[in-house]
C-alpha cells in the first residue's frame, strides 16, 4: 500500500427536490383542492474516521464525491424521496482543510467520529403547503435549495506516542527496526526514508507507537531536501526522540540544525519534551565516545543517552526515557500471560 498524506477532493451536497403543483381531480369529488407534495431534501456529505486505514491513497483515484439530489414532490400529497448521503472514509488523524490549505474545518482524532462537510438543500414546498382559508387553490410551489460545492484538502497526521527526529542517516530507521516489528528501508545513502513509518515498541510491560519520519536538513522549512511537511506526523506525539550521529564531525551543528527546523516549523513543536540520544556509539572508541557525549551535552544543555541501533547497546535505557514522557492513558499495558501480537495498521 502506498503512503499518501495529502489529497484534494471536490464535494457537492445534493439539491433539494422541487415542490409540486397539483390538484385532486376525482369523479364525484366536487372540491378536490390542492394535493401537491413537498420535494425531498438533498443528501449530505460526511467524513468519518474508520479503522484499518493509515493512508489517503484512496483519494488519489477518486476525488469527486457528489451526494444524491432529492426527488421532486408529486401529486396525491406524495413527498419526494430524500437524496442519499455520501461518506468519505478517512484514517484517524485526518485534518480537513478549506481550499486555502490553512483554515482547519475539522480534526478527526477518534474512530467513528463524523463531521458534516456539506449540508444538502431543503426540498421545496408543494402547493398543498400554501393552502389556507383565504387561498384554497394556491398555484405556487417552491423550488428546492441548491447543494453546496466545496473544494477541500485532506491532510493526514499519524497518531503516534513518540516521534523520531534527526538528520538523514542518523540511524532512525535502524532504531525503529531494532525495537519493533517494523521493517523500514535501511541503506547507506541519505533520504532512504521517503515516507513515515510506524512501529509499536515495548518496554517494562508497556507498549507505545513510534513514528519515523524522513530526515531533515538545514533549510528544510524553505523546501530543501524533501521539505519539512512530514513534521506534521509528529505534532500529536507526547515526546520527540532526537537521534544524533555520533560519527559525525559536526555533532553540535547537527543538533542545532534540527532544533532550528523545529522552531521554523512552529506549532509548538519545539516546545515538546525531547529525549536526546547519541547514536552509533558502537563505531567509537572510549575517548571518541566521551568527547562526542561532552560536545552533545554542551550543545543541548541537558542529559544525553548513548545508544546503538546495530549493537542494541543502550536501547532499553532510551526506550525507558521515552516511555517516562508519555502519559499512562496513551500506553497499552500487557496483561499477565499475554502473548505479543504483531502490530497491524
Amino acid at each position: 500500500m502506498k503512503f499518501l498524506d495529502l489529497a484534494k477532493v471536490y464535494i457537492r451536497s445534493g439539491a433539494g427536490g422541487n415542490g409540486c403543483i397539483s390538484f385532486r381531480r376525482e369523479k364525484y369529488i366536487e372540491y378536490g383542492g390542492p394535493d401537491g407534495g413537498d420535494g425531498g431534501r438533498g443528501g449530505d456529505v460526511w467524513a468519518e474516521a474508520v479503522e484499518g486505514l493509515n493512508t489517503l491513497i484512496d483519494f488519489r483515484y477518486q476525488q469527486h464525491f457528489f451526494a444524491k439530489n432529492g426527488v421532486p414532490g408529486m401529486g396525491k400529497q406524495r413527498t419526494g424521496k430524500d437524496g442519499d448521503d455520501i461518506v468519505l472514509r478517512v484514517p484517524v488523524g485526518t485534518e480537513i482543510l478549506d481550499e486555502d490549505q490553512e483554515t482547519v474545518i475539522a480534526d478527526i482524532t477518534e474512530v467513528g467520529q463524523r463531521v458534516l462537510l456539506a449540508k444538502g438543500g431543503n426540498g421545496g414546498f408543494g402547493n398543498l403547503h400554501f393552502k389556507s382559508a383565504t387561498n384554497q387553490a394556491p398555484r405556487r410551489a417552491n423550488p428546492g435549495l441548491e447543494g453546496v460545492d466545496r473544494t477541500l484538502w485532506l491532510r493526514l497526521k499519524l497518531i503516534a506516542d513518540a516521534g523520531l527526529l534527526g538528520l538523514p542517516n542518523a540511524g532512525k530507521s535502524t532504531f525503529l527496526a531494532a525495537t519493533s516489528n517494523a521493517r523500514p528501508k535501511i541503506a547507506d545513502y541519505p533520504f532512504t526514508t521517503l515516507h513515515p513509518n510506524l512501529g509499536v515498541v515495548g518496554v517494562d510491560g508497556a507498549e507505545f507507537v513510534i513514528a519515523d519520519i524522513p530526515g531533515l536538513i538545514a533549510g528544510a522549512h524553505e523546501g530543501k531536501g524533501i521539505g519539512d511537511r512530514f513534521l506534521g506526523h509528529v505534532e500529536r506525539c507526547s515526546v520527540l526522540l532526537h537521534l544524533v550521529d555520533g560519527t559525525s564531525e559536526t555533532i553540535a551543528e547537527d543538533y542545532h540544525t534540527i532544533i532550528g527546523e523545529l522552531e521554523a516549523y512552529g506549532g509548538h513543536l519545539a516546545d515538546k519534551p525531547r529525549v536526546t540520544a547519541l547514536n552509533k556509539v558502537d563505531a567509537l572508541d572510549e575517548d571518541a565516545r566521551e568527547e562526542a557525549m561532552a560536545e552533545l551535552q554542551e550543545a543541548c544543555g541537558g542529559p544525553v543517552l548513548a545508544m546503538s541501533g546495530v549493537s542494541r547497546e543502550g536501547l532499553t535505557e532510551v526506550l525507558r526515557a521515552v516511555r517516562g514522557e508519555i502519559e499512562d492513558d496513551r500506553l497499552r499495558f500487557k496483561q499477565a500471560g499475554e502473548e505479543a501480537q504483531p502490530w497491524r495498521p
